[in-house]
């Protein structure tokens, strides 16, 4: 069974930074469309950033020249570099394949954003 093991979250203030790390326990990970998913109390689990095995990335809206994603195949490794946060950005963020969920959630990591 493919783990998922998200890290990096953490407190910090708007206009902050954080960087986001999810390590995948198999080699087929460079196979796969991975995302970042971000999840607020009483919300659905929502997509925020793809990067598919072409490296090629797509953005929701509200995180656009704010989020980078990026992946390191040999490392089984995918990043989410978020800069000038906001209070809205706060959530638990989660990794996984995308359109289709194909492994098991990993237990998360949780970004605070305070105003």
């Amino acid at each position: 069974q493919v783990q998922l093991v998200e890290s990096g979250g953490g407190l910090v203030p708007a206009g902050g930074s954080l960087r986001l790390s999810c390590v995948a326990s198999t080699t087929i990970f460079s196979h796969h469309v991975m995302a970042w998913y971000r999840q607020t109390p009483g919300q659905a689990r929502e997509w925020v950033a793809r990067i598919g095995n072409d490296a090629t990335t797509y953005y929701v809206d509200d995180v656009k020249g704010r989020f980078t994603i990026s992946r390191d195949n040999a490392k089984n490794t995918v990043y989410l570099d978020m800069r000038n946060l906001e209070p809205e950005d706060t959530g638990e963020y989660y990794c996984n394949t995308a359109p289709i969920i194909i492994f098991t959630w990993g237990q998360g990591t949780q970004v605070t954003v305070s105003s």
